[in-house]
């Protein structure tokens, strides 16, 4: 089998379908992890999670990072569980409603106060509502953890060819695929996985199939190093949920702020979508800082090393899209996961892994179906 992308959906493609004994290729146009996933702030989360297939999901990929940090490790895995805030009586109603349906599904989550809130972040501002502790929330360093992955594969006996793109989808007579030309040859394959994260609707265009996963730009803001835990968990306002579940292709922004182990702090998240754009937009900038500001407000204080952009995979309907595409034999997708590719990966990569080799899968993959979006129009 042969997984297009080199990023951390298809290196967790790579591992487990390795580690289950398939003999596995990877095909990367640049470097691993140079593209999305060189963008992450490597987040693997519950707390932003609606009841519902992508929770069930998150619930099982938690899971398997979990064990991953245990058998692998090196990718600085740290569960250091997540904040929600919300600023006002109407947004805390939402938070917990959000919260009592994710409970039922079993997420570990605790409404806390003001007071409560105080404790568990101490440079908090004081004009909060309540909020909702997530212990359950991790992070990872995607690219060390996409590394660290790729290297486990080849230990099972995978090959990875990077600065390789993939040109052309070559076909049996009876339409099923028997591999792929590339800029450095024809590589001959039983199944091909698209694991080309925002780049995964042309490769599937290129398969002759439509799958509309379309670019959604965002935004992170890097500060100077801070002392130790001044920010503990990763924090963000009620509202980001909302974002994360929204379509609308214009500009929005919701103030997401968490430490690092260097000391720096990162703040999203602005999603909008613009295409492959790249230009730095300096207000959105500005309106990220003066969200940050508002949340904690000794940041007003604090110098900004740098800004990053990247893409996140967007899927019209939220979900990613995993499985075999049944319009063209041998074609498998791992690709739209939007702004939870990270967290998702590690199950996404293990229920791959299960279907081709013919295991009965951990979930059902039919909400993930590659070929629901047959009679839709994305623009």
């Amino acid at each position: 089998m042969l997984v297009i992308g080199a990023g951390m959906v298809g290196a967790a493609c790579a591992y487990y379908c390795a580690a289950a004994g398939l003999r596995v290729g990877v095909v990367e146009r640049g470097a691993v992890a140079s593209g999305t996933t060189s963008a992450g702030e490597g987040n693997i989360l519950v707390s932003d999670k609606e009841s519902g297939a992508e929770l069930d999901l998150t619930l099982l990929s938690m899971r398997l990072w979990a064990e991953l940090g245990e058998r692998l490790g090196g990718f600085e895995l740290e569960a250091k569980g997540g904040v929600v805030v919300a600023r006002t009586p109407e947004a805390l109603a939402g938070l917990s409603a959000l919260a009592a349906e994710q409970r039922v599904r079993g997420v570990s989550v605790t409404e806390v106060d003001a007071a409560g809130l105080a404790e568990l972040e101490p440079w908090l501002t004081a004009d909060i509502a309540g909020g909702a502790y997530y212990p359950q929330d991790m992070q990872v360093q995607p690219m060390l953890a996409a590394a660290q992955l790729l290297r486990a594969a080849r230990s099972f006996g995978a090959t990875v060819h990077t600065g390789t793109a993939v040109l052309e989808f070559l076909l049996a007579r009876d339409g099923a695929l028997t591999g792929v030309r590339t800029s450095a040859g024809e590589l001959s394959a039983r199944w091909v996985i698209n694991a080309a994260g925002t780049w995964g609707g042309e490769i599937a265009a290129l398969a002759g199939v439509p799958v509309p996963v379309l670019p959604r730009r965002g935004f992170i803001l890097v500060t100077e190093p801070l002392p130790p835990r001044m920010i503990r968990h990763k924090v963000y306002s009620a509202d980001y949920v909302a974002n994360v579940a929204s379509s609308d292709a214009g500009l929005e922004t919701s103030v997401v702020v968490e430490g690092t182990r260097a000391g720096t702090v990162l703040i999203g998240a602005s999603r909008e979508r613009v295409g492959f754009d790249r230009t730095m937009s300096l207000p959105v900038l500005r309106k990220l800082a003066a969200q940050a500001v508002g949340l904690f407000p000794f940041l007003a204080e604090v110098n900004l090393l740098r800004s990053y952009l990247g893409f996140r995979p967007y899927c019209p309907d939220h979900l990613p899209v995993i499985g075999p595409d049944p319009r063209v034999p041998g074609l498998v997708h791992a690709c739209g996961h939007e702004g939870a590719g990270i967290g998702l990966a590690a199950a996404t990569g293990h229920l791959i892994a299960q279907t081709l080799t013919g295991a009965t899968p951990d979930l059902d993959l039919a909400p993930f179906r590659p070929d629901r979006f047959a009679r839709e129009v994305v623009t």
